[in-house]
């Protein structure tokens, strides 16, 4: 699909169908709208009077053949209250139309951007809805949505001293939405497909393509490096474990400069171990490797947009299976950093992998660390899937992740890391323990295990297991993996 920007009057745009928004309000007919009212012969005037459109979010009016313009379609979405209208309305709206018109065989689009709206932040969110909007959960499906795709979007409107803008945020958009779908498609992957050694496949691939540094370890380099929490989570399978290191070095790095660790979890298929997981609903663990695949996103885009601060990314990829050779409840393991660890559960096993990884970033030479994982139910519990939970130690660092996060669009809520907290992971027969003490609190109790190995680093966890897949499409997203935090964390590196 090609997206590009169109100066030409939107009158005369040739095109399947000729998109616009219209607000929630008395009189949705304003601005640009009451231009193409005009057009039309107060043919949208009509449809408010008789109740057909409203600005109610996300209702779609489809007009065909209408008068006026050489567009074969009228397509107005509706925007909501223009109070709460943004970028991340837009990209949902980019992305709904998009949807909405593909399956009706519409080939070309031109999406007419409003009055007041032709700067690079909307470019770049229209581009990203378009884009993630574009992708599919049908790869492995014989049959493909009947063929139906669109061939390319004209961004209408943005002309004369907006369009090097325009085109500035258009190229950043397609990036990063580029990025969500390679990390969407990764995540989408059956365990039988993507295996550890498969996944440092093709991470070393994207690196290589992206013109970035990598490095893969197998089982005996991590053996030498005395990885034994992600060793002990791999020994029940046959799938030997891997650790990815994707580094970005910009030209002009300051030698004293912040180096940004990012660490994501990436368990290719977690059963839980000999404690078991139950039936339902386990064949959604491919997802489990959602934090890694998220975190080679970054890099993918990073590698494109060029930062100026040292990137450092960190993926721990292995499976967890209840083999004969599995660790068992009460197996005391040493991480690389030397910490002892009582595993209580083996199904708490995201958390002993990024110890290694945040201890290995450390190593590596990283000053701010960021890891993401889908590590606990009990997120599910506390924030359903509206929002991740961010858990942070250096609170100027972990709000600057936040007003990324508001920035894009994306949800995310601070969760507590009170030092009482700390009490829930202590040992008995060794220096933490791998849950909490049954008092509550899992998913802040899982953030203070991985607080354990990140030290006196500045540090921010988001746990990202309500939030990574959605059970259900959307009407501007397939159903599947969501790539949350993508953009969020390519927006942070821009600040360090």
């Amino acid at each position: 699909m090609k997206i590009t920007l169109e100066a030409k009057a939107f009158a005369e745009i040739e095109a399947g169908a000729l998109v616009s928004w219209v607000f929630e309000e008395s009189d949705p007919v304003q601005g640009r709208i009451a231009e193409l009212d005009q057009k039309t012969g107060g043919l949208l005037r009509k449809l408010v009077k008789s109740g057909e459109l409203t600005g109610k979010t996300l209702e779609m009016t489809l007009v065909h053949a209408p008068a006026g313009v050489k567009a074969e379609r009228l397509l107005l979405v509706g925007a909501g209250k223009r109070e709460a209208y943004g970028p991340a309305q837009l990209r949902k709206l980019a992305g709904a139309a998009l949807r909405y018109l593909k399956t009706r065989g519409v080939k070309q689009i031109a999406l007419l951007a409003r009055e007041g709206e032709t700067t690079a932040e909307a470019a770049q969110a229209a581009a990203e809805g378009l884009v993630f909007s574009n992708f599919e959960s049908d790869k492995y499906k014989t049959e493909k949505k009947n063929g139906k795709e669109v061939d390319a979007v004209l961004l209408a409107g943005w002309d004369g001293e907006s369009r090097a803008a325009g085109e500035k945020g258009l190229q950043r958009g397609l990036i990063i939405g580029e990025a969500q779908n390679f990390t969407r498609d990764l995540v989408n992957e059956p365990s039988n497909k993507l295996t550890p050694r498969v996944l440092a496949e093709r991470a070393t691939a994207m690196a290589k393509e992206a013109g970035l540094a990598c490095e893969i370890l197998d089982e005996k380099k991590i053996a030498e490096l005395k990885m034994g929490a992600l060793l002990s989570v791999a020994q029940g399978g046959p799938e030997p474990p891997r650790m990815i290191v994707v580094t970005y070095t910009p030209a002009n790095a300051k030698p004293s400069g912040p180096v940004l660790g990012l660490v994501g979890k990436a368990v290719t298929f977690d059963t839980g171990g000999i404690s078991i997981k139950p039936a339902e609903g386990m064949e959604k663990m491919k997802y489990d490797m959602a934090g890694g695949a998220t975190m080679l996103g970054v890099m993918r885009a990073l590698a494109a947009l060029k930062p100026s601060v040292k990137v450092i990314c960190v993926v721990p990829a292995t499976e967890n299976m209840p083999g004969g050779t599995a660790q068992k409840p009460g197996d005391i393991q040493t991480a690389m950093s030397g910490k002892t660890i009582e595993v209580l559960n083996t199904d708490a096993e995201g958390r002993l992998i990024l110890a290694d990884g945040v201890t290995y970033a450390k190593q590596l030479g990283a000053t701010h660390l960021v890891d993401a994982a889908t590590l606990t139910g009990a997120i599910v519990v506390a924030l359903a899937s509206v929002n991740v939970g961010v858990f942070g130690t250096n609170q100027e660092f972990t709000d600057k992740l936040l007003g990324s996060a508001k920035t894009c669009g994306e949800k995310m809520w601070p969760m507590p890391m009170d030092d009482e907290y700390r009490d829930f992971i202590k040992g008995t027969m060794a220096d933490i323990q791998n849950i909490g003490s049954g008092k509550g609190g899992g998913a802040i109790t899982g953030a203070m295990f991985i607080r354990e190995f990140a030290g006196d680093t500045p540090w921010v966890h988001l746990d990202i297991a309500g939030t990574a897949w959605l059970d259900e499409a959307k009407p501007w997203a397939a159903k599947g993996a969501s790539a949350v935090a993508l953009r969020t964390l390519v927006d942070l590196a821009g600040k360090l």
